[in-house]
């Protein structure tokens, strides 16, 4: 489908199983990530972690255009734009993502990426043209204050000084805003002319590339780490957390709009965080659970808008 009959076609409830399936399952498995990339911090530089995570999807995601009969064949203008979504997306991102974890907790992470519906709905006004309705803007609000809770919450347990906090939420931050334009670029027009997976294994590709540059300009020559959990957890995070769930992603970014895809990021934390009451302990204050809840329930106001 062109992306002149995808904006003509009308668009999915959030009950259809186009939009309610990989919106869960791209929650739940991207929920698990955080727990793992926290065991990805350790003996092997966070830059060559992420180089060997997106190298090896990068690998996945030709092999999945090839078994899906995706056209691997793009323009010269196109190679550019692929060439910007994968040091967006797959390089500054995650660099980001992984580099704020060396400071504040994962559950910290998780909760700060909720707030991509603000950046990705914006973005989406100004270079889509996309409005912005009330219910979106009111479950926004509500999904909020959730969100704010859970902050508060995670700020109050995080066992370090309010610098490196500060340090850390700033890094979070650079990394939702990489993410969100990275979001909102590959819906335009000139980009969503080609299927998703043809641009995901193009920017992957880049991003790979990127991300190997950069780590051994930062830290030198690879290292590695043999440990059994170590290797698991890039294959993990590589086939699972990024070949399986970023065609979803980019899907529904398609269908529902960038705003309301980035909803997934108000669910990951609670996901998150029900994770690590199961495999960490973790016990739910009045916070939390206030804060989970207030976030679904914005979550279910901001899905009966339109496309945003």
């Amino acid at each position: 489908m062109s992306m002149a009959e995808a904006e003509r076609a009308p668009e999915p409830g959030f009950l259809a199983p186009r939009v309610w399936i990989p919106f869960f399952v791209v929650s739940l498995i991207w929920g698990s990530t955080w727990l793992v990339i926290r065991d990805q911090l350790g003996t092997v530089p966070a830059s060559w972690s992420v180089a060997y995570r997106f190298i090896i999807a990068a690998v996945g995601m030709v092999i999945l255009a090839v078994a899906m009969r995706q056209p691997l064949r793009i323009d010269r203008p196109m190679l550019g734009w692929t060439m910007l979504l994968g040091v967006l997306q797959f390089a500054m991102n995650f660099n980001f993502v992984y580099a704020a974890e060396h400071h504040i907790t994962s559950g910290l992470v998780a909760v700060m990426f909720a707030l991509l519906i603000v950046p990705n709905a914006l973005l989406a006004k100004y270079w889509l043209g996309r409005q912005i309705g009330g219910a979106f803007m009111l479950g926004s609000a509500i999904a909020t204050v959730g969100v704010a809770l859970l902050m508060l919450q995670e700020y109050r347990v995080a066992p370090v000084g309010g610098t490196e906090v500060l340090l850390g939420l700033s890094l979070a931050l650079c990394a939702v805003g990489t993410a969100s334009v990275s979001n909102v670029l590959q819906v335009t027009p000139k980009i969503a002319r080609y299927p998703t997976i043809t641009i995901l294994a193009w920017s992957m590709f880049w991003g790979s590339m990127a991300n190997a540059l950069f780590a051994f300009v930062t830290d030198g020559p690879p290292v590695i780490d043999t440990r059994p959990g170590y290797i698991g957890g890039v294959l993990y995070l590589s086939i699972i957390g990024s070949v399986v769930t970023f065609p979803l992603y980019f899907r529904l970014i398609r269908d529902i709009g960038p705003g309301k895809a980035a909803y997934t990021g108000v669910v990951i934390p609670v996901v998150a965080m029900i994770l690590s009451t199961i495999f960490e302990g973790y016990i739910w204050s009045t916070l939390a659970l206030a804060g989970g809840l207030l976030a679904m329930v914005g979550l279910v106001v901001a899905m009966q808008a339109r496309k945003v």
